[in-house]
């Protein structure tokens, strides 16, 4: 495997800096979803919080994937980098919108624009690391990719049940939360400044000797199977990670007890956090082992192992709760870093931001129903079973990937 040079790895942990930080900002509402819809001033009956929660959930996703195909057309056309600037600085004016909302109205907007300006990340992120990489070194790129995307989903409870565990409230949260996009954005306008004397512009293959035949092959109908897959595991990935921190929560409950309070709702975003980070091993070891011609089946066989995990937490009880998602997080998250060098490897690179556009427009869009669903159907059993079944058709859209490239055909990649 060929190594990444230095000027290359800044860049690919730059980049993964703001990856973290969007998957704090997608999961922001999850950590504190109980307590927004149960927050006084927006006198929401009892009965229908949890609904109105997965609707707030939906709000957020939604334009998190349909903005992605805009993002990926505008990161051609203007630069990546500068999609990644309006995306950090976008990011904090919706959060400190959140923490001052008076009303459910401007919470859903805050949701909303907080979506929207998350939408812009993968589509430029994700593409400006491709073009900086080669067939060979861009999984395990993609795989650091993946390590601080994860740690970024655990960090949003962390934070949350730290914050919650002081007194303060979700409000604070999201206070806190529009501190880091401006930071990233003031490191990253930094490195665009210095970047200008130094390094060639992201079309480029930044000194890593790209690979022209390779990067200019083309294969449509697996990528939009590849589409059909993506937007299956999105689903999955929603309806689970909305409402883990208050599934984690309710599994430490006395049987008949449904209130949960602050300290225990800390507590299930503590859990939440820990196993959100093991989806880091998974990331770090797809990264680590795949190759051009393994990608196809790494990606069903993480999907097949996961099924069964789905399956055990709707039926799963106080501490199986854990046991099963802390299985699921890291298998699951395999898939990550394999599904996005799968596109590089499927579309031409001069149209490779347009293609991550769509690819998260429908992982992200169709994802975006998740806590819909997941809020609708409060029976875990059928929750669960219907999520694994979902997950079942993703692996074996993995494994018609397989059947189309094997070893043969992808050997002319390395």
């Amino acid at each position: 495997m060929r190594t990444m040079n230095s000027a290359t790895l800044r860049l690919v942990l730059l980049v993964s800096c703001c990856h973290a930080l969007v998957h704090v900002y997608e999961h922001s509402l999850a950590s504190v979803e109980q307590l927004l819809v149960g927050d006084e001033a927006f006198a929401i009956e009892p009965g229908k919080q949890q609904e109105v929660s997965g609707e707030l959930g939906n709000c957020l996703r939604l334009p998190f994937g349909l903005c992605a195909l805009a993002a990926g057309w505008l990161a051609d056309r203007f630069g990546s980098k500068r999609l990644l600037l309006v995306y950090l600085i976008g990011c904090s004016v919706a959060a400190a919108l959140a923490w001052w909302a008076p009303n459910l109205l401007l919470i859903t907007v805050a949701m909303f624009a907080l979506g929207v300006f998350c939408g812009i990340y993968h589509p430029a992120g994700v593409s400006l690391i491709t073009h900086h990489t080669t067939p060979e070194n861009r999984p395990m790129a993609l795989g650091y990719h993946g390590v601080l995307g994860s740690a970024g989903i655990a960090a949003g409870p962390f934070v949350a049940g730290v914050v919650l565990t002081t007194g303060a409230t979700w409000r604070h949260y999201y206070l806190v939360l529009s501190v880091p996009g401006l930071v990233l954005a003031g490191w990253l306008l930094w490195r665009l400044v210095d970047g200008q004397r130094s390094t060639s512009d992201d079309r480029t293959v930044a000194g890593n000797g790209g690979s022209r035949n390779a990067d200019d092959a083309v294969y449509w109908p697996s990528y939009f199977t590849l589409m059909a897959m993506t937007a299956f595991a999105g689903f999955v990935y929603a309806a689970i990670f909305h409402f883990l921190p208050r599934y984690l929560a309710e599994a430490t409950l006395p049987p008949g007890q449904t209130e949960i309070s602050e300290k225990v709702l800390a507590m299930g975003n503590y859990r939440a956090a820990f196993v959100l980070l093991l989806g880091v091993i998974g990331q770090y070891t797809a990264g680590r082992i795949a190759r051009p011609a393994t990608l196809e089946p790494l990606m069903a066989l993480a999907f097949f192992l996961a099924v069964p995990c789905v399956v055990w937490m709707g039926f799963a009880s106080g501490v199986q709760c854990l046991l099963a998602a802390a299985l699921f997080s890291p298998l699951f998250f395999m898939h990550q870093p394999l599904f996005n060098s799968l596109v590089a490897k499927y579309v031409p690179r001069q149209r490779r931001s347009l293609c991550y556009g769509l690819s998260f427009t429908i992982g992200f869009g169709v994802g975006s129903l998740g806590p819909n669903f997941a809020g609708r159907i409060t029976d875990y059993p059928l929750r669960f079973s219907v999520l694994a079944g979902a997950l079942t058709v993703a692996a074996v859209l993995s494994l018609i990937l397989w059947r189309w490239h094997g070893p043969v055909e992808d050997d002319a990649l390395t």
